[in-house]
């Protein structure tokens, strides 16, 4: 048995991503904090075909010691995929920021982020059909007003992707590693980012995509032999692309 390891798979992207795969007759290792709802997703999944293996590691990414836990117990599994979609948004200027908030943004959207793309590279580097996919933003290639650290802590993403990409290219190695850039969708990121209870996406940013629609860019990605799939901001067109940040530099 081969696993695709999802995390944040409690809600949104994650949550319609592991059933995406499942339709696909993979078997899955969900991660999130919310153990109830990964329980949910589990008999969901067992609805659509009861054959899927679903194991269920519940984990707060945000901390360090968590990180290292999550990845040494899959460690008993053999992994196909490494999915890093866990994550989270701050809206606010620079001078108006919660520090507190900031700081668990980074520590997930970045540190564990690394960390698990880190493990997961030197395990599975050699292994044929290996992807390690991290999900980013069309923030992580444009600064927006209000949410300028959100969006350079996925810059960080995208560009720590990308080179990671081309590196393993470089090398020889057989494993991909690819980048999803979603535009605004249907997801709690608003809730979250505004700390408010309501907010309606589409009346305030037009054109956005659902969770469900973001999974299928990712299996698009994941069964594509580019590296990164991303939202035109203009077009709200989901495009398949070559590295956009300039080849490594040889030292």
């Amino acid at each position: 048995m081969s696993y695709i390891v999802i995390t944040g798979a409690s809600s949104g992207i994650g949550y319609e991503s592991a059933l995406a795969f499942a339709k696909k007759g993979k078997d899955l290792i969900i991660v999130a904090r919310r153990e109830d709802r990964l329980r949910d997703l589990q008999t969901t999944i067992a609805e659509i075909n009861p054959e899927i293996d679903v194991v269920v590691l519940p984990a707060d990414l945000s901390q360090s010691e968590q990180v290292y836990e999550l990845y040494e117990r899959t460690k008993t599994y053999n992994l196909e995929t490494w999915i890093n979609n866990a994550g989270f948004g701050s809206f606010s200027a620079v001078n108006e920021q919660e520090l507190s908030k900031i700081e668990n943004m980074l520590q997930l959207n970045n540190v564990a982020l690394t960390i698990l793309s880190t493990l997961f590279v030197k395990d599975y580097s050699s292994k044929e059909g290996a992807q390690l996919i991290n999900v980013s933003s069309d923030g992580g290639y444009t600064m927006v007003g209000g949410f300028v650290t959100y969006c350079a802590t996925k810059f960080f993403v995208s560009s720590f992707t990308e080179g990671v990409a081309q590196e393993l290219k470089a090398k020889g190695e057989p494993m991909k590693a690819k980048v999803l850039a979603p535009a605004v969708t249907e997801t709690e990121f608003a809730h979250i980012a505004m700390d408010v209870e309501e907010f309606d996406v589409r009346e305030n940013f037009g054109q956005v995509h659902t969770a469900k629609e973001v999974a299928e860019f990712m299996l698009d990605l994941y069964e594509s032999d580019k590296v990164v799939g991303i939202v035109d901001g203009e077009s709200n067109q989901f495009e398949l692309k070559d590295p956009i940040f300039p080849n490594i530099t040889k030292v």
